[in-house]
């Protein structure tokens, strides 16, 4: 699918497209995606205090998403694979700002040092390197640093799953913000809807003790997607100063 075409489908955003220039292409695939309900007390040490949680049916939600970073590249320039293309693990919660939800990321590994390098660089998100390895079943990543550890080996099933209300609140999300250098950075995303097939674990485990008390237990909701196109807007930046407090 072309980028014109990509942007040409619109009418499931929740809001009209940015009227600047998109600036950077990229494509999130092979996603698995594994979801839990937590404590809203607990997610508070984690996010911004300028920042809301966003609640589904009055409960917040923390999402481990796994997946393989393919063809991101500036707008004018072609994507070149041994930095475009990389494994990356997000753990990320849901927010709302300024009228706006989207996701706020409590973590983000990639699995090439210098991928995650030019990454934070660029973006000011918070990458950081992590060992992972992946084959058509099994997903594994370690990084001694931080004591974390995540392996799955699952299953994908044929099926086209029709996407509840809580599975399209999870997965269509058009904005991340995340704080940066004494602002609130927004960053404006599109792509198409999520397609969504059953998978069921074969073996999982999930271990990051900076979470111990959010990924605990089995997820909640899990799924799989073969992957968006993805069109990333230059970041907003906005001062701590211009928000209210939320805890």
């Amino acid at each position: 699918m072309s980028v014109k075409k990509i942007l040409e489908q619109t009418n499931h955003r929740p809001w009209i497209l940015p009227k600047e220039d998109w600036k950077f292409y990229q494509e999130w695939n092979n996603a698995i995606f594994l979801h839990w309900k937590v404590t809203l007390n607990e997610l508070q040490k984690f996010v911004p205090k300028q920042l809301e949680i966003d609640l589904f049916e009055g409960e917040p939600w923390v999402s481990l998403v796994a997946f393989s970073m393919e063809k991101i590249r500036p707008k004018h320039l072609p994507y070149f694979p041994p930095i475009s293309n990389f494994y990356e693990i997000n753990i990320r919660t849901y927010i709302k700002s300024k009228e706006k939800t989207g996701v706020y990321f409590l973590s983000i590994e990639g699995g090439k040092r210098l991928s995650c390098f030019i990454a934070k660089k660029l973006s000011e998100l918070p990458y950081r390197y992590s060992n992972m390895t992946r084959s058509e079943q099994i997903y594994t990543s370690m990084n001694n640093a931080y004591s974390d550890r995540f392996h799955i080996k699952f299953n994908i099933e044929d099926n086209v799953k029709h996407k509840s209300d809580l599975e399209n609140w999870l997965t269509e999300r058009y904005a991340l913000f995340q704080d940066a250098n004494n602002t609130i950075n927004t960053y404006e995303i599109h792509h198409p809807e999520w397609s969504l097939r059953s998978l069921k674990i074969k073996d999982l485990t999930v271990d990051y003790p900076r979470f111990q008390n959010l990924l605990k237990n089995q997820p909640d909701k899990i799924g799989y997607s073969e992957g968006v196109k993805v069109i990333a807007w230059e970041k907003q930046k906005s001062k701590l100063e211009d928000y209210k407090t939320y805890n």
